[in-house]
């Protein structure tokens, strides 16, 4: 390693000053090994220690970011889009107390979270996390997790004296990372929102804000003509769209729709023989809502699949980009036709959905004076 003009080519033992606690031998080999190999897979519960080394090593570009009393070195690019492949799809424990709330926040303002299932999901791994934070102590298993988060803020529900947790002193610090929820998601679904409700952590304010939001927004779809995005709206879509998405185990066919109220579009979404389908059901299959009998309505989405490694790298992915679909009553589309060389499973879902256009807001569209007598 240490040839040429260098002092230590001639020492049969070089002794490092290591600085950085987090650094032990295991991550000393694994960051030595990484400079004879393109990859080193990297298991969750080492990913500091592993970085530290890498940082100290000056194998990487990175950055620095702060979390709580000492300081973690992180890949500025790499660690982030692993974290935001891997937070929701293969979640971790001891990865719950190694991220900050600087960290969090990123990854949970990101259109690019790698959601599995709903938003409800999102705020379940939130609490998860919310709680490892102020009890790092707790060392019990994955399943055993959000039970124990239930019944350790639900023992301190008493002791807000009518504030919800976020609003406490102890709460206020993790504010900026629930900010950043898609709330309107969580309460368009009738169990979840009773969920959030009870669970007092959120300030009802952001709720009633948003429980107005849709309320509007239902009004628009109802009565106002609305028949969906028009245009692709990029901020829009990466900062208020609907985060989803499904594991499927092994290859076969699949057919499944996500939960909560979608303005009257019943969105059925089919895997088979290699197909990716939309379909936008109206008449032909029974659903539990309200569905839209206009004759058109389309949404804008994106769908991203995936396939992982044991360590949770990225083995192959695909997008569509951001797109507008436009169905008629019952009609259904073809989305994304896969290479079955490129087909590995499990294999793992995302979409982001807008079932309805931003409002548009101009000068005139303010509350009007009250007119005199």
């Amino acid at each position: 390693m240490f040839s040429g003009s260098w002092k230590e080519s001639s020492m049969n033992i070089i002794e490092l000053e290591i600085p950085d606690q987090n650094i032990d031998i295991e991550a000393l080999q694994v960051a030595f090994g990484s400079l004879y190999r393109d990859d080193v897979l990297i298991k969750p519960s080492r990913v500091i220690a592993i970085l530290a080394a890498a940082c100290m090593l000056q194998l990487v570009s990175v950055h620095i970011i702060q979390r709580k009393d000492h300081k973690i070195p992180c890949f500025n690019f790499r660690c982030l889009e692993w974290l935001l492949n891997n937070l929701m799809t293969h979640q971790n424990v001891e990865l719950f107390k190694e991220l900050s709330i600087n960290v969090m926040k990123q990854l949970i303002g990101s259109s690019n979270l790698f959601v599995m299932q709903v938003e409800m999901d999102v705020y379940t791994a939130l609490k998860k996390w919310m709680f490892l934070q102020l009890v790092p102590s707790w060392n019990g298993s994955l399943k055993q997790l959000l039970t124990e988060t239930d019944v350790w803020f639900s023992k301190r529900r008493k002791d807000f004296e009518g504030m919800t947790f976020l609003e406490t002193e102890q709460g206020k610090p993790f504010v900026s990372v629930f900010r950043h929820l898609r709330l309107q998601y969580i309460i368009s679904d009738l169990a979840s929102a009773r969920i959030i409700e009870q669970d007092s952590l959120v300030p009802s304010e952001w709720l009633s804000s948003v429980y107005k939001q849709q309320w509007l927004a239902m009004l628009r779809a109802e009565q106002d003509s609305e028949v969906g995005p028009q245009e692709i709206n990029k901020e829009e879509l990466e900062g208020n769209s609907m985060r989803c998405g499904r594991k499927l185990a092994k290859d076969g066919e699949y057919c499944w729709r996500w939960t909560g109220f979608n303005f009257g579009f019943d969105l059925l979404v089919t895997y088979t023989n290699r197909y990716i389908i939309f379909k936008r059901n109206t008449l032909n299959q029974p659903c539990s809502g309200s569905v839209s009998l206009q004759p058109r309505r389309s949404i804008a989405f994106r769908l991203r699949l995936a396939s992982f490694d044991s360590s949770g790298k990225l083995i192959c992915s695909r997008t569509t980009g951001y797109q507008i679909l436009t169905l008629e009553k019952d009609q259904e589309q073809v989305v994304m036709n896969l290479d079955s060389r490129l087909l590995i499973f499990p294999l793992y879902i995302c979409c982001n959905f807008l079932y309805i256009s931003p409002e548009k807001r101009s000068e005139n569209n303010c509350h009007p004076e009250n007119p005199e007598n």
